[in-house]
């Protein structure tokens, strides 16, 4: 399985783990001039824009590129923020009165098999937010 294929896999993994916390999805791999934000979703408090990151690795095991949240460096936070700042801009009588909130979501597989076999999930709501600057 390749990397592409994996991505994808775990995108779906956590946009059904998202429907079972009772959001509604609107859209996936959503694509702004500034980034592709993998799900948003939205339910009747939030509407939050999910970066995914998928490992294979247990989730208490040491992974040598260290926790898939990791993987969302400052720069991509940034062109996060301005992806969903686009989103809330153009659809924002939809969306009137649902709190923003750009969430990591980690999915964990097997490390051991081709077959694909999700372990664990941890989402982590609120993990990007706008730096301030003092």
């Amino acid at each position: 399985m390749n990397t592409d294929s994996l991505g994808r896999m775990g995108e779906e993994s956590a946009a059904s783990y998202l429907c079972g916390k009772r959001f509604r999805i609107l859209g996936r791999n959503v694509h702004s001039r500034h980034f592709e934000t993998d799900i948003i979703a939205a339910n009747d408090q939030y509407i939050i824009f999910a970066e995914v990151k998928t490992r294979r690795a247990f989730p208490a095991s040491c992974h040598p590129f260290g926790r898939p949240a990791a993987a969302v460096t400052p720069r991509k936070q940034e062109r996060l923020i301005a992806a969903a700042a686009d989103y809330l801009q153009k659809h924002r009588e939809s969306l009137a009165g649902l709190q923003p909130r750009i969430d990591v979501i980690e999915v964990y597989i097997s490390p051991c098999t081709e077959e694909y076999k999700v372990l664990h999930i941890e989402h982590l709501p609120g993990a990007v937010r706008r730096r301030t600057t003092t």
